[in-house]
C-alpha cells in the first residue's frame, strides 16, 4: 500500500520570536535545523518516489536537510505556493504575545485556530484549504492511487488543512489540531486514496 508522509517544516527564526510569518520567507533557526535532521533520520528507513515542497525557504531547507540526512539523493521534487503557510495578512511579522495584548486571546485563537475566520487581511484555514486540497487532488493523489510513496515538506495550517480532510475533522475538531515541527506524520493509503492507518514516526 502506498504511503503519504507529511512533514512540517522545522521552527524558523520567527517562530523562535514568536512572531506570525505566513507568507515572510523566513529561514529556519539552528533548532529548526536540528529538527529537519532529526525528522530525516526517522524517514530513513522509508522510500518515496516524489517530493512536494512549498516555495517558501523554510519548508524547502527542512527537506534539504531531512533529505540528506536520510540518504534521498534523487527524490523528484515539485514546489508550489499553494502549499505555502496560509496568508497572516496584518499580522505578518507581529508578536504574538503583543497582538494578544491588543485584541485578546480568544481572538487571536480564533485568527490561529478557527476554520474560517480571516485575520486582517488575511486568509483563513478555509481559504488555504480551497489551494491546498485541489493541488492534493490534481498532483498528489494520483501518484499515491498509481502506488507511489510521497513525502510532503509544508507549513502548519497548510498541513492542517490537508489532514482536516484526510481525517475527515470538522470545522469545530481542526480548531485543536497542532501538527508539530519536524514530526513526521505516516498516512498508509489503499489504492483509491483513502487513509487506512495514521501514526507520528
Amino acid at each position: 500500500m502506498p504511503y503519504l508522509v507529511l512533514l512540517r517544516h522545522g521552527e524558523s527564526q520567527w517562530n523562535l520570536e514568536n512572531r506570525f510569518t505566513g507568507w515572510v520567507d523566513v529561514p529556519l533557526s539552528p533548532r529548526g535545523e536540528e529538527e529537519a535532521r532529526a525528522a530525516g533520520a526517522k524517514l530513513a528507513t522509508l522510500t518515496f518516489d516524489h517530493l512536494f515542497t512549498s516555495v517558501l525557504q523554510r519548508a524547502i531547507q527542512t527537506a534539504d536537510i531531512a533529505c540528506a540526512t536520510a540518504g534521498f539523493t534523487h527524490l523528484p521534487v515539485t514546489r508550489d505556493q499553494a502549499l505555502n503557510e496560509r496568508h497572516y495578512g496584518d499580522l505578518q511579522g507581529l508578536n504574538k504575545a503583543e497582538v494578544a495584548r491588543q485584541y485578546g486571546d480568544e481572538q487571536v485563537k480564533i485568527w490561529r485556530r478557527s476554520y474560517d475566520v480571516r485575520p486582517p487581511n488575511g486568509e483563513s484555514l478555509a481559504d488555504t484549504a480551497a489551494r491546498v486540497l485541489p493541488y492534493y487532488t490534481a498532483h498528489i493523489l494520483p501518484l499515491l492511487k498509481a502506488g507511489k510513496n510521497v513525502l510532503v515538506v509544508a507549513h502548519g495550517n497548510s498541513l492542517r488543512a490537508l489532514v482536516m480532510h484526510l481525517d475527515q475533522l470538522s470545522p469545530q475538531e481542526v480548531l485543536e489540531l497542532n501538527i508539530p515541527t519536524g514530526a513526521p506524520l505516516y498516512y498508509e493509503l489503499d489504492t483509491g486514496g483513502n487513509v487506512l492507518t495514521r501514526r507520528y514516526l
